[in-house]
C-alpha cells in the first residue's frame, strides 16, 4: 500500500504542475466586489421549467450522465488519501416542475465515509446542465451526524445554477451553480482554459476544458479548478487555496444490471433518511 500511495502521490504532482502552469496563465487574484449581501455570479440563461423537454437525457460533451455510469477519483485532501465515487443512477426526481437525474456521490477519506450524497441535474434544451439540488450526509467516524447542507431548488429562495453550458467558451465571467441564502451557500463557474491536454491514471486526454470555481462569499477559501474531457466528464480537480485538494480519474465502468440495483437501493436508503430529518427534502415528491 506504501508504494501505490507513493506513486499516487507523483501522478498527483503532475497535476499539481498543470495546475500551476494553468494558474499562472491568468488565475484571478481578487475577490472584489463580492460580498455576502451581493452575490457576484452572472445568469447566462435563466431557470424555466418550460425549458426542459427532455431533461434527463443528460448528452451535454463535457457533463454527460448516462445511467450507470460510475466514475471514481482518486487524490488527497487535507493531507490524507481521499477518494469520490460518483455515480449515475436510474432514478429520476421532479424538482421545480423538472423531472432530474439522481447521481449517488460517495466521499472516503483514508477509506472511511466522510460524505454520502445525493444530486440533481437536469440538461435544458439548450444544452445546459443544471444543479437543481443536493442532500449531502456528513458522518464522523463511521456514523451519521446529519445533512445541514441541504438545498432544493424553488424551496426557501434557494436557486438553481449551472453545472455546465451548452456551449462553453471563454470570456463569459463567473456564472451562477447555485444560490442558498438559508445556508449561505454560493458558488460561481467560469471557463477558464480549453483545448488542454492532461493525463491521469485512467488516460490522457487531448481536448480539456477547465473551469475555475469560487465562493465570493468565502474568498479565503480561494479556487478550485476543474478539467473536463470532451465526452467523459470531470477527469481532476485541483485547488488554488487553502483546501489542498486534488483528485484524478483512476477508473470509469459502466455498472451491470445487479450493481446498478444495487445503486439504486443506496440512493431510496439515503433517500428515506432525508424525508425524516429534513423539511426542505420533505417538498420533494419521491424519486421513483
Amino acid at each position: 500500500m506504501l508504494n501505490d500511495y507513493r506513486i499516487r502521490v507523483a501522478v498527483l504532482g503532475s497535476l499539481a504542475a498543470l495546475l500551476l502552469v494553468v494558474t499562472s496563465a491568468g488565475a484571478p487574484t481578487s475577490n472584489a466586489g463580492a460580498s455576502r449581501d451581493t452575490p457576484s455570479c452572472g445568469r447566462i440563461a435563466e431557470f424555466d421549467p418550460s425549458d426542459f423537454s427532455d431533461p434527463t437525457n443528460i448528452d451535454n460533451e463535457w457533463s454527460p450522465m448516462v445511467p450507470g455510469t460510475q466514475m471514481t477519483l482518486v487524490g488527497v485532501a487535507d493531507d490524507a488519501p481521499h477518494t469520490v465515487v460518483s455515480t449515475v443512477t436510474d432514478l429520476t426526481k421532479v424538482i421545480s416542475g423538472v423531472r432530474t437525474v439522481v447521481i449517488l456521490e460517495t466521499d472516503l477519506s483514508e477509506g472511511e465515509v466522510v460524505e454520502s450524497e445525493l444530486a440533481f441535474k437536469a440538461q435544458d434544451d439548450e444544452g445546459n446542465v443544471w444543479n437543481l439540488g443536493e442532500y449531502p450526509e456528513e458522518y464522523e467516524d463511521g456514523e451519521f451526524a446529519g445533512a445541514p447542507d441541504t438545498w432544493i431548488a424553488g424551496v426557501e429562495d434557494a436557486e438553481a445554477g449551472l453545472l455546465m453550458q451548452g456551449e462553453p467558451r471563454l470570456g463569459t465571467g463567473y456564472i451562477l451553480q447555485g444560490w442558498v441564502p438559508s445556508i449561505d451557500f454560493l458558488d460561481c463557474a467560469k471557463v477558464f482554459k480549453m483545448g488542454q491536454q492532461v493525463c491521469v491514471p485512467f488516460s490522457c486526454y487531448e481536448d480539456v476544458l477547465v473551469t475555475d470555481e469560487r465562493s465570493p462569499l468565502e474568498p479565503s477559501e480561494g479556487h478550485q479548478r476543474k478539467f473536463y474531457a470532451s465526452g467523459v466528464g470531470n477527469i481532476a480537480i485541483g485547488a488554488t487555496g487553502s483546501s489542498g485538494e486534488v483528485l484524478e480519474l483512476d477508473e470509469v465502468v459502466q455498472l451491470s444490471p445487479e450493481e446498478l440495483a444495487e445503486a439504486r437501493a443506496e440512493a431510496l436508503k439515503l433517500e428515506e433518511r432525508a424525508y425524516s430529518i429534513s423539511d426542505v427534502y420533505g417538498e420533494t415528491p419521491p424519486a421513483e
